[in-house]
Parts: C-alpha cells; sequence; structure tokens
C-alpha cells in the first residue's frame, strides 16, 4: 500500500481525500481501524481523535456521520473502543449504526471490549459503556430473545462472541440486509 493520505475532518467531512484513501485499495477489500491509534492494523485506514503517526483520518469516531462513504469497507476493527462510546441519546446504538452504514453487505465488525463488571472495564475511568455477552442481542433481529425489538437499529447478524467475565470479550458481528420482517 502507498504511503498514508492524512485527513482531518473538521466538522465537514472531506470526502475526497478519504476517497483518494479508499482508492488505494486495488484488491476491493477495505479494512478500516476504529481508533487504531499509534498502532493501526496492518493495511487498514487507521481513523482517530489524535493525529499521531500511523493516523489516516483524524476524526472524533463519537461525531457522526464519520467521513467515509456508505457501504465502502469490507472490514471494521474496533479493539477497545466501543467501551469508550456515550450511550445517552441512543448514541451506541447510533455509533452500530454508522458502522452498519460504512460496511459492505456481509461486510465484518470485529469488537474487543473489556467485559463490563471486570476488574479491566472499571479500573479505566473513561470507559462509559459497558457491554456484555448479551448486549450483542439487541443488534441481531434472529436472536431468540428478540431484544432487537425494543430499538430496531440497524441489523447485525452475531457470528462469534468470546468472554471472560474477568476479563475480555471478542465479537464479531456481520452486517445483515434490511428484511421488511424484522419490522414486527
Amino acid at each position: 500500500m502507498a504511503p498514508p493520505i492524512r485527513v482531518k475532518s473538521t466538522g465537514v467531512c472531506n470526502r475526497t481525500n478519504v476517497r483518494a484513501l479508499l482508492h488505494r485499495f486495488k484488491d476491493g477489500v477495505v479494512k478500516i481501524d476504529i481508533g487504531g491509534g499509534a498502532n493501526p492494523q496492518p493495511d487498514s485506514i487507521n481513523m482517530d481523535v489524535r493525529p499521531l503517526p500511523g493516523v489516516n483520518v483524524v476524526h472524533d469516531w463519537n461525531v457522526l456521520p464519520w467521513p467515509f462513504p456508505d457501504c465502502c469497507a469490507t472490514l471494521l476493527i474496533a479493539g477497545h473502543v466501543v467501551e469508550h462510546v456515550n450511550p445517552a441519546n441512543f448514541g451506541f446504538i447510533k455509533w452500530m449504526d454508522e458502522c452498519w452504514r460504512i460496511l459492505k453487505y456481509d461486510g465484518q465488525l470485529m469488537l474487543t471490549t473489556p467485559f463490563a463488571g471486570s476488574t479491566a472495564y472499571w479500573s479505566d475511568p473513561t470507559h462509559v459503556n459497558g457491554c456484555t455477552n448479551r448486549t450483542w442481542e439487541w443488534f441481531d433481529p434472529l436472536c431468540p430473545s428478540k431484544l432487537f425489538y425494543q430499538y430496531k437499529p440497524k441489523p447485525w447478524r452475531v457470528q462469534n462472541c468470546f468472554w471472560s467475565t474477568d476479563g475480555n470479550m471478542e465479537v464479531l458481528l456481520v452486517k445483515r440486509r434490511w428484511d421488511q420482517s424484522y419490522k414486527l
């Protein structure tokens, strides 16, 4: 991949420069590392609020919309990010909907977060959004719990969810196509 292009988003998204970044992925597999900071995932576009080395897109991921076009990414990676997303006023649901917007259909969202209630979660004073294995049921319309129908966010399929109640949780979600049956 060519040297990184730096894009700073200041309220008005610079979509032209972001599109130039996206065109560098000739194989069509576009990975976006949300909050990768100075340690981005290899061969990915790194979006972070801080202009650190290795950050391609400087943008606060709590500010929506993100400077990416619809259905542009194949894989989103958010390592130790969701616990920092403010859930007030449906903030976390809106954040998840934004991930859904920029992913291609059948695209994947990989998340790592401390399990809510664990020492790892409570020890960081900036953690505001605790997640458990049941959190993801609220986003999957085909989950037997039917929690999805409380808020009806954009639909996901929970592919995998591994957790330890005293450690981290790793989640793989897949973007579902919207289906009329989800309006029940």
